[in-house]
């Protein structure tokens, strides 16, 4: 997008970007306890349920730079804390198990740093295992880490930004936080997320169909005056029935969304009016460009 001369002036909430859905689940530690779905936690010491977990639990493929590599801009990212760990503020990304934050989040800011014109949007959200008596601590120690780490490249929430703001201010960092009590002025306010919850691809097209009914009016303007994602992605069950898929020791997640992905994009491009569009295995070519191509009525003079 940074190459292209009209995009300067476009208001982000008019343009389509690629987005990852759990965006760092593709680095899930396998001798982790199991955090979700809660009625598997109290297997957590049998090791092959943890591996098999993990391969239903890896919606990504690639790591983060090189999803960035790959055109996606908009991250998900799931936060937890381990029970009784030693550690007091250490902090993990998860998505059924965990996995290390501060190396993910150098990533970022070193591919930031690098492309200075290019603008991506983090997305905090879940905080999982943040108990009551210590989750204020929690969430300052790591928005004050997220502050030191990319400083003065964050976007503030102040009116809507344009690709030309960002490049004039020398800034291309979007944090967006969901945790209310902890307003700090450089972070945005939640992004609400649309998906169908559920494994049925109909579903999810019903589910972000309804979605932009809602989001969207005439002229590319929101209802919100805000970011809003639509999920492609399908979501396994949280109850017994996740065995009906966990169990098939010849399949993993990654091969169903692959079986999925490509009738989702067929319908994705008779849509408009779509803002972040977040899918698993979101390197694949085919689903960046489909996005990409959303915002070719936007080219036109």
């Amino acid at each position: 997008l940074a190459s292209a001369e009209t995009v300067p002036k476009w208001q982000y909430l008019c343009v389509s970007f690629v987005g990852s859905h759990d965006s760092v689940s593709y680095d899930l530690d396998a001798s982790s306890a199991i955090i979700e779905p809660d009625n598997l936690k109290r297997f957590s010491w049998i090791y092959c349920l943890r591996r098999i977990v993990r391969t239903w639990g890896m919606t990504q493929e690639y790591n983060i730079t090189m999803q960035l590599e790959a055109g996606v801009r908009y991250f998900d990212l799931r936060i937890a804390r381990k029970r009784n760990d030693h550690h007091p503020t250490r902090l993990y990304f998860y998505h059924g198990l965990y996995t290390s934050t501060d190396t993910v989040l150098g990533e970022i800011h070193a591919w930031t740093v690098a492309h200075p014109k290019e603008v991506i949007i983090l997305a905090f959200s879940n905080f999982n295992g943040f108990e009551k008596n210590i989750k204020d601590k929690l969430h300052n120690h790591l928005i004050g880490f997220i502050k030191t780490m990319f400083g003065s490249k964050l976007v503030p929430p102040v009116g809507i930004p344009t690709l030309r703001n960002c490049w004039d201010q020398g800034k291309n960092v979007i944090v967006s936080y969901d945790y209310p009590a902890n307003y700090h002025p450089e972070m945005w306010k939640k992004i609400t997320y649309y998906y169908a919850n559920s494994m049925d691809r109909a579903q999810v097209k019903s589910k972000i169909s309804e979605a932009l009914g809602k989001e969207k009016t005439s002229n590319c303007e929101f209802s919100q005056l805000y970011f809003f994602v639509c999920g492609l992605n399908m979501t396994l069950p949280a109850d017994h029935r996740i065995l009906i898929y966990i169990l098939r020791l010849c399949d993993s997640f990654p091969n169903v969304i692959r079986r999925g992905l490509p009738k989702l994009l067929k319908w994705l491009k008779q849509q408009s009016g779509v803002n972040i569009v977040a899918s698993d295995l979101a390197t694949r070519k085919d689903f960046v460009s489909t996005v990409v191509e959303l915002n070719s009525a936007l080219m036109k003079p």
